[in-house]
């Protein structure tokens, strides 16, 4: 395990493995490269400090993806329930890159109001089965939804379906060791 310096404690926890950090940025980069690549009309047709943004917040959406799965950072924040709960009402990315690509805001709006309200529901549950049947149901429910929204671009499906799964079951369910040996502190 490596010793991870405070100020990246909130993305990887206060300890994490070589491998996870690895993946954590493989994910990321990788899938805001193809973004880049199967977005590039679109990004090309936008200021270029509106298309660095959407990069950015996709890339970070990946990374959060397999970062949120791991102990370190599921460790990190089963310990400190407030900045669960900040996390989870910081992640307007959804919405953002809605805005930033020109793209109709409903259909991101509505996923993102549905997965804020499911994460903090599930955040809210004890941990361990409950959280993650919840979850999982939540997830499912959004995945097979999404596709069909009016307004919804084939692009910003997979950008909705990894931010789903960052925050709606990724990051607000308690994974695996992460909560053995610690209490659920109220919020």
């Amino acid at each position: 395990m490596l010793t991870i310096p405070k100020a990246l404690h909130d993305v990887f926890g206060e300890e994490q493995d070589g491998l996870s950090i690895a993946l954590i940025a493989a994910l990321g980069l990788g899938i805001a490269g193809f973004f880049v690549f199967v977005a590039a009309g679109e990004l090309a047709a936008l200021a270029w400090y509106r298309s660095a943004a959407a990069v950015v917040l996709v890339a970070d959406i990946a990374a959060g993806c397999v970062a949120n799965f791991t102990r370190g950072t599921s460790s990190f924040y089963a310990a400190r329930p407030r900045n669960r709960l900040v996390f989870i009402a910081i992640h307007i990315h959804l919405p953002a890159v809605a805005f930033l690509m020109g793209w109709s805001i409903e259909p991101f709006a509505l996923i993102w109001a549905y997965t804020i309200a499911g994460a903090l529901l599930v955040n809210a549950l004890p941990w361990g089965n409950v959280q993650r049947t919840v979850a999982g149901a939540a997830l499912a429910a959004a995945l097979c939804v999404m596709p069909m929204l009016e307004g919804m671009t084939p692009i910003g499906v997979g950008v909705s379906a990894l931010f789903v799964v960052k925050v709606l079951y990724s990051f607000a369910v308690v994974h695996g060791e992460a909560g053995q040996g610690h209490e659920k502190e109220p919020a």
